[in-house]
């Protein structure tokens, strides 16, 4: 199965986490569709959702920050206002200072995924910008964990 194919054929079920969007006029291009940079903006806001509510971070004043070093998309059908979406989010690695998330975007009351995309963070301390000592820390890792999805057969899934 191509990677295109197989990211195609994700579902609502294969994300244990999700946040609801709904689309503003202002998200639309001159294609009448979701400019493909809110695509960006709704990975970001499902992934800092769950690290700000599940892993206890806080933005301002965390000794601790994620640094976005990675990013992907793939577009299976568009999305437009007045649109509602349904995002769902998974990690596929999990590392000590790393993290790789996938999130799929579908649209309200459908089950076929829209888009697939993600980021890889890395974790680093918030003055020097340099990997954290100790990596992410036990309690962000343990907050992650509930996310990370292993493929049939042991392996790590892929984005």
């Amino acid at each position: 199965m191509s990677s295109s194919t197989h990211l195609r054929s994700r579902r609502r079920g294969d994300y244990p986490f999700h946040l609801t969007y709904r689309t503003r006029w202002s998200d639309n291009d001159m294609y009448a569709h979701l400019n493909n940079s809110v695509y960006g903006h709704l990975f970001d806001s499902i992934i800092n959702a769950y690290l700000i509510t599940r892993c206890g971070l806080h933005p301002p004043t965390s000794p601790r920050i994620f640094l976005a070093v990675s990013t992907t998309a793939a577009f299976f059908a568009p999305v437009a206002f007045p649109a509602v979406v349904d995002l769902g989010l998974r990690v596929t690695k999990l590392g000590t200072s790393s993290v790789t998330y996938e999130v799929g975007v579908f649209q309200e009351g459908a089950d076929e995924v829209r888009c697939v995309g993600g980021f890889v963070h890395v974790c680093v301390e918030r003055g020097t910008r340099r990997t954290a000592e100790g990596g992410m820390g036990d309690g962000v890792r343990e907050g992650l964990r509930p996310l990370l999805v292993v493929a049939k057969g042991g392996e790590r899934a892929k984005l």
